[in-house]
């Protein structure tokens, strides 16, 4: 089986929801002395990461994910749930004086959201080297640290190992010159029509001009599905349709992880991209980021289904 290296962050989302509106507690005024409190009875603790969503879908799939990241002392449920799910942890480094990173975040009323985030270990990640993995054949560069990220595409550049860039929740920590030079060395890239926008506000290069230095730029347009943007072409997939919308959190990097699925077994852009599209929509009708199951066959009988064709 062909392994796929997935690089970024594994990750504890704790999750809470204020029953009440932020704009009824911040007074406009007073944001200069900020001082506020928000009783949140109701808490879950969720395994994320967009690493650790990428490995898990991608292994529904069939395929051999290999997380690759820096976690802390407090991994052990995440390691026992990874366990479980028959995911390689052998390129996962510890720091037994660190934490896991970590997102906080609660949601009021009106979907308005206060996050803190705790990098922790992620931010020692750069310390092990992707050179130093044999046997891989496809890679994917998630959101990590800065060092990590521009040390992980030079060095699959070099191996000459395809990978995905994809910049996320990173994309604040690169300058100009730096994305130009990520997408010199990618061979793909994948970002949401946000991140699109401001990578070509960032490049100053068209979604055309990204796609000619590429094999593929990949844009999400959420319910509206994907643009794939070639060399000599463009490509729109559609979304596929959801039972039920449960939560968003965790579609892209579901999303991801079957784009890595198509790519790294030599599947076409439409067929790849309605992949993606469907781990997308089945992450979409689950809660959490990793609670969605299904088989090889039961995704395609769905695949089916949903797009009239069929994939081995």
């Amino acid at each position: 089986m062909m392994a796929a290296l997935i690089c970024g962050s594994l990750a504890y989302d704790t999750l809470m929801v204020f029953q009440d509106h932020f704009k009824h507690h911040i007074l406009p005024d007073k944001v200069h002395m900020l001082n506020v409190s928000f009783f949140v009875p109701e808490m879950r603790r969720e395994f994320g990461g967009c690493a650790g969503n990428m490995s898990y879908n991608l292994k529904l799939l069939g395929g051999d994910p290999i997380p690759f990241a820096a976690v802390g002392k407090d991994f052990e449920p995440y390691r026992a749930h990874f366990e479980a799910c028959d995911v390689r942890l052998d390129r996962v480094r510890t720091y037994g004086d660190r934490f896991t990173a970590q997102a906080f975040i609660t949601t009021d009323l009106d979907n308005n959201q206060i996050t803190a985030f705790h990098p922790g270990a992620m931010l020692l990640s750069h310390q092990q080297h992707v050179s130093d993995v044999s046997g891989v054949t496809f890679a994917i560069v998630g959101p990590d640290s800065r060092e990590a990220m521009l040390q992980h595409a030079r060095e699959f550049s070099d191996m000459g190992v395809p990978f995905i860039f994809d910049p996320g929740q990173a994309m604040p920590l690169f300058n100009d010159e730096e994305f130009r030079l990520f997408i010199e060395l990618a061979n793909y890239v994948a970002v949401n029509d946000y991140e699109s926008e401001l990578l070509s506000e960032r490049t100053g290069w068209s979604p055309q001009q990204i796609a000619s230095k590429v094999q593929a730029y990949i844009v999400t347009k959420g319910g509206e599905g994907s643009i794939w943007y070639l060399r000599d072409k463009e490509i729109r997939i559609p979304c596929a349709k959801a039972r039920q919308v449960l939560e968003p959190t965790g579609c892209g990097d579901a999303f991801r992880a079957g784009l890595i699925w198509g790519l790294m077994n030599g599947l076409d852009a439409e067929t790849t991209g309605r992949i993606a599209s469907l781990c997308g929509t089945i992450k979409i009708e689950h809660p959490g980021t990793q609670y969605q199951k299904f088989t090889r066959s039961e995704f395609a009988a769905r695949f089916h289904e949903e797009f009239g064709f069929g994939i081995d």
